[in-house]
């Protein structure tokens, strides 16, 4: 079997395609050149059961013909694609014109749902980004060596509710509270981007502006309402958790079974030793 690996940027595409090799899958690797690590070269010279073929954003068709040609049934999308990319920096062909032309709205989702029934009407199944990959799932739970205080409790309480309502729009998956104000509230620029956004806003209020607030910084992760597994799945990483250190966050949420944690024991060693507290939340608590 062959398995079609649609790889953007981070480490998540390498995780996946050393999974996938593990169960002795041949892997095609659609590289786009815009995200793509070069690096995945690297590991298709060193393992002849991985093939890579560069492709530039919008190039739907090209990616068509290359699984088509390769024998390719069942396709995984992994590792980010940012997203002013996406809505800013991308050169569609025929087919992706003509399926931009055709969107209710703009946003993450309905691109990429409509990119994966394409795929689908052309036999090409898109699996869940998570397929491999199950045990990087965050579980529920404490998962650092100490919990959530009484404030921070309060906080992922407050930003539960307000991240579940704005992911609810496609607009971003994290918020960043303090004493259950909401700080910052990621759009296109990612997790990590707000939390430094947010974590300059405190560093100016202790440069002179009174203020009651709060200074530790919650993170709250969410999935989206209806979240897809094929595609934007909550991902965190190692640089989140330095992100986090540098922005002075004390404590992060992430929902639990659909948030996946790269290099896992490392992370959360780190977060530990930084005395940051990370907690998986169930959906509905």
């Amino acid at each position: 079997m062959k398995l079609g690996l649609i790889a953007g940027n981070g480490r998540f595409p390498f995780l996946l395609l050393d999974a996938a090799r593990a169960q002795g899958l041949s892997v095609v690797v659609a590289a786009i050149r815009e995200e793509t690590d070069a690096e995945i070269d690297h590991r298709a010279a060193c393992d002849e059961r991985i093939t890579v073929y560069w492709l530039s954003l919008g190039e739907l068709s090209r990616l068509i013909e290359v699984f088509h040609k390769e024998g390719v049934r069942s396709a995984v999308m992994a590792g980010q694609v940012k997203h002013k990319q996406i809505f800013s920096s991308i050169r569609p062909d025929w087919r992706l014109a003509k399926l931009l032309l055709n969107l209710r709205t703009r946003n993450t989702d309905m691109l990429l749902g409509a990119v994966a029934k394409v795929l689908g009407d052309e036999g090409i199944e898109l699996i869940s980004s998570t397929a491999f990959l199950e045990p990087l799932l965050a579980g529920e739970g404490v998962l650092t060596k100490r919990g959530p205080d009484e404030e921070e409790r309060k906080n992922i309480e407050y930003g539960l509710a307000v991240a579940r309502a704005v992911s609810g729009f496609d607009i971003g998956q994290t918020v960043v509270v303090a004493a259950q104000a909401c700080v910052a509230v990621e759009a296109m620029e990612g997790t990590d981007a707000a939390i430094e956004r947010a974590g300059a806003l405190m560093q100016s209020l202790d440069e002179g502006e009174a203020t009651t607030l709060e200074r530790r910084l919650t993170i709250v992760k969410v999935a989206k309402p209806k979240q897809d597994m094929r595609f934007d799945v909550p991902v965190i990483g190692m640089r989140t958790v330095e992100t986090m250190i540098r922005a002075g966050a004390s404590c992060l949420s992430v929902e639990a079974g659909r948030t996946l944690l790269f290099d896992r024991e490392a992370l959360l060693e780190r977060a530990s030793a930084a005395g940051i507290a990370i907690v998986g939340a169930v959906r509905g608590s």
